[in-house]
């Protein structure tokens, strides 16, 4: 599906509010609402849209501490890994990356023994690097248009 400016214009809104009633998300897009219904449909179909999600704050659900876990695991190991992972609700994210690791993750546990617990259940998969999250000057942010 071509994206095209009207396409942005919606996919923008969008992404600053999922809640935006069609009305607006017709303004913003300078289509009429039966226009824009059609086009959200298409995107949606075409897979540039794939979800409308509420954010939560891990701490506002009970998680003190967030981190990002490397771990490099042999061929054998990695599908089970990743079921591993799955099964964990304190998993938010997985990444296959190159380099030293072959999976990032992140995590959120209640506190920092509850994340010690997070970690050795992964821990007998590969050898895991944590960094523990103090702040996010960049908070996740929704998709732009290519230069």
């Amino acid at each position: 599906m071509q994206i095209d400016d009207k396409a942005w214009r919606l996919i923008q809104a969008l992404q600053a509010d999922a809640r935006l009633p069609l009305k607006a998300l017709a303004q913003a897009a300078g289509l009429s609402l039966p226009a824009t219904a059609e086009r959200l449909k298409r995107m949606e179909e075409a897979g540039v849209i794939s979800g409308f999600h509420a954010e939560v704050p891990p701490s506002a659900a009970g998680y003190g501490v967030r981190a990002i876990v490397g771990i490099n695991v042999p061929q054998p190991g990695k599908q089970s890994l990743i079921a591993q992972l799955q099964a964990m609700p304190e998993v938010l994210e997985c990444h296959h990356v190159s380099g030293a690791d072959s999976y990032i993750f992140t995590v959120v546990a209640r506190d920092l023994g509850h994340l010690e617990g997070l970690i050795g259940a992964v821990n007998l998969y590969g050898e895991t690097r944590t960094s523990i999250v103090f702040s996010t000057p960049v908070p996740r942010r929704g998709v732009s248009r290519p230069a």
